[in-house]
């Protein structure tokens, strides 16, 4: 029965397909959605193209990507698809043209195989930042005041009463910050903890960065010196090569006991083996994190770390910023099938 079900979904998935790309032959360029889109988005999609939308919402396996990129001329997919060679073969051979992305990490997309295509990418970057900037202060503010645990304890109706030394945290006014990547996004959160919580910044970037002032935030070219002085350790890099596992088991040892690390930007960005040794063993003081290796699914042990803020990649969820980043889908769609250069190039 479900050899049976599989095959049905297949096959409405195909006809749907084949609908849309008879479409375009006439009409609008087709676009094949991963995820839905906030209302005003997916209008404005639907204004210039004939999208396809995943109307359950739920993921999609690599053989549906695949079999809507070859019937589409575009694919919009998501941080959380994969898009592998595989997908990309497929797109190539059938009416794939370009793939859109609604996210700026373009980490998910097999970007040599898709460069051999001869297949566009885009993302959607600058739209994002401030509300990225003001989860990761979200995050420094409820491991560090170990807000997490106390609603955790007050659901389970184990508080007690107010006393003195109940779940007492860390003031962030004072303490020294210490940035990896000082991007937009890395700037955006140097401003609101140096002016708005009388926060020291310190950040590590690979080059030189010359358009954020001294009295804000000072560079310094040693990250293990950056995270031997930090009372936080917040992450804003991009995921690379360069950048894999870059707060490694070394790091983290360097670190002072009372200290938190942050991470919105990828979660393979930490040893993610070597946090978990530190959160659980003592070592660090906590950590408040958005993104993890291998999500949706997650290491069990985080679960059970002790004063640790988990959430599911919130960063960018905004109505505003999701919105926006939709409507950067489009503009970069829209260029693309006018012939001209891409708004937002990736490749």
């Amino acid at each position: 029965m479900y050899v049976a079900a599989c095959r049905k979904k297949t096959l409405f998935f195909r006809l749907v397909f084949a609908q849309n790309a008879t479409m375009t032959k006439h009409d609008k360029p087709t676009i094949f959605v991963t995820r839905r889109w906030p209302a005003e988005a997916e209008a404005a999609l639907s204004q210039h193209f004939s999208p396809t939308f995943n109307e359950g919402d739920v993921p999609l396996t690599a053989s549906q990507i695949a079999d809507g990129f070859a019937n589409h001329d575009a694919l919009a997919p998501t941080v959380s698809d994969q898009i592998t060679s595989d997908i990309i073969t497929a797109g190539a051979a059938g009416s794939g043209q370009l793939i859109a992305n609604f996210g700026v990490g373009v980490n998910h997309i097999d970007l040599p195989a898709a460069a051999a295509a001869g297949l566009a990418v885009s993302n959607t970057p600058g739209v994002l930042t401030d509300a990225t900037a003001d989860l990761a202060l979200t995050l420094m503010l409820m491991v560090s005041r170990r807000a997490g645990e106390g609603e955790r304890e007050l659901r389970a109706g184990e508080w007690n009463g107010w006393r003195p030394t109940h779940l007492m945290g860390r003031s962030l006014s004072g303490k020294t910050l210490g940035i990896i990547g000082m991007g937009r996004i890395g700037k955006a959160v140097a401003y609101r903890a140096a002016l708005g919580f009388g926060m020291k910044i310190i950040f590590f970037n690979r080059s030189k960065v010359t358009d954020i002032n001294d009295y804000v935030a000072k560079q310094i070219d040693d990250l293990d010196v950056l995270c031997a002085q930090s009372d936080f350790v917040s992450l804003h890099c991009a995921a690379s090569a360069d950048t894999f596992h870059i707060l490694n088991e070394d790091r983290l040892q360097r670190m002072q006991t009372h200290a938190y690390v942050i991470n919105t930007a990828r979660g393979d960005v930490i040893d993610e083996a070597a946090l978990l040794k530190a959160l659980h063993n003592g070592s660090i003081g906590g950590a408040g994190l958005d993104v993890f290796q291998g999500e949706p699914d997650i290491h069990p042990d985080f679960l059970t770390a002790p004063n640790t803020v988990l959430l599911p990649h919130l960063g960018s969820a905004t109505v505003e910023t999701r919105t926006e980043m939709g409507l950067k889908v489009v503009e970069n769609a829209r260029a693309f099938f006018a012939g001209e250069r891409l708004i937002d190039p990736v490749l």
